[in-house]
């Protein structure tokens, strides 16, 4: 008798389970994966490896796609306009630059607030108010600040890649994913999914299977002055390498440290290990 409630018990879990799988396949095929459908390509970087440096001319043109599409919408509160001498600029031209914009200061003398011009000691100003203004203005969802995003947005590779990423120093995640996602808007979702009223399919999005932020860029938008092509796809990519340095203004400041700490370690090693054999070479083992 306990054998066969056994056996029973047995054929009802293999029922069970069958079942679930039943409907997770069902389930599967009614609302696909996106998390995410495409990962980012890995593109070539100037500031990739540990000798990489920053392009200061992808930069200046970066800061430009920036200055005249994103900053309609996202802030940067924590990026200094002195820091735009490391891309280049003067420190007249970063003055220049600074009194484009308007900061809010205060109290004066009678206890108000005041706006006035930037200067170079000042960080970029958010676009609104508020941030109940800026989700007021985009569908419910605030843009998030860009100062740190090459960083904070990343898709982080499994095992083994990561491994590996500790010996090529790969750190190019945020703008290789900051780059398929501004290239990413023109494809269709596949069949059977659904995308909500009001937001925008994108297959690299990593937080849903679509986002509140419309297509920002087309072809022929931002003019270069050195003649760069006017492509959607050399603006993502400067300004995903313009934002990597907004992340990590002094990387290429770090990596020349970390070379010659890493020389000092190996003729140090060189020196202790002669030293030992010259103290150790009369004395019998």
């Amino acid at each position: 008798m306990n054998k066969m409630m056994a056996s029973l018990a047995v054929v009802g879990l293999a029922m069970g389970l069958s079942g679930a799988v039943a409907q997770e396949a069902e389930h599967s095929e009614a609302e696909p994966t996106h998390f995410p459908i495409h990962k980012p390509e890995y593109e070539s970087w100037s500031f990739a490896g540990p000798f990489g440096t920053y392009d200061k001319a992808q930069l200046q043109r970066g800061f430009k796609v920036y200055r005249e599409v994103c900053s309609a919408c996202h802030s940067m509160n924590y990026v200094p306009f002195r820091a735009l001498e490391g891309l280049g600029y003067s420190e007249g031209q970063v003055k220049t630059i600074a009194a484009e914009y308007e900061v809010q200061d205060g109290p004066n003398a009678d206890g108000d607030m005041f706006t006035r011009k930037a200067i170079p000691s000042d960080y970029f100003p958010s676009p609104y108010a508020n941030p109940e203004a800026a989700a007021a203005s985009n569908n419910g969802a605030a843009p998030p600040d860009l100062s740190l995003i090459a960083k904070a947005r990343a898709v982080e590779r499994g095992f083994p890649n990561f491994v590996f990423d500790i010996f090529t120093q790969y750190a190019e995640m945020g703008p290789d994913y900051i780059h398929a996602l501004l290239t990413g808007y023109d494809q269709t979702p596949p069949q059977g999914m659904e995308i909500a009223e009001g937001t925008h399919y994108n297959p690299y999005f990593i937080a849903g299977k679509s986002l509140a932020m419309p297509k920002p860029l087309s072809d022929g938008q931002v003019t270069y002055d050195d003649g760069s092509p006017g492509t959607v796809d050399q603006y993502s990519r400067d300004v995903s390498a313009f934002l990597m340095w907004a992340a990590e203004p002094h990387m290429d400041d770090r990596k020349r440290m970390g070379f010659r700490v890493i020389l000092f370690l190996l003729v140090m090693t060189g020196l202790v290990w002669a030293t030992k054999r010259r103290i150790w070479a009369d004395v019998p083992h």
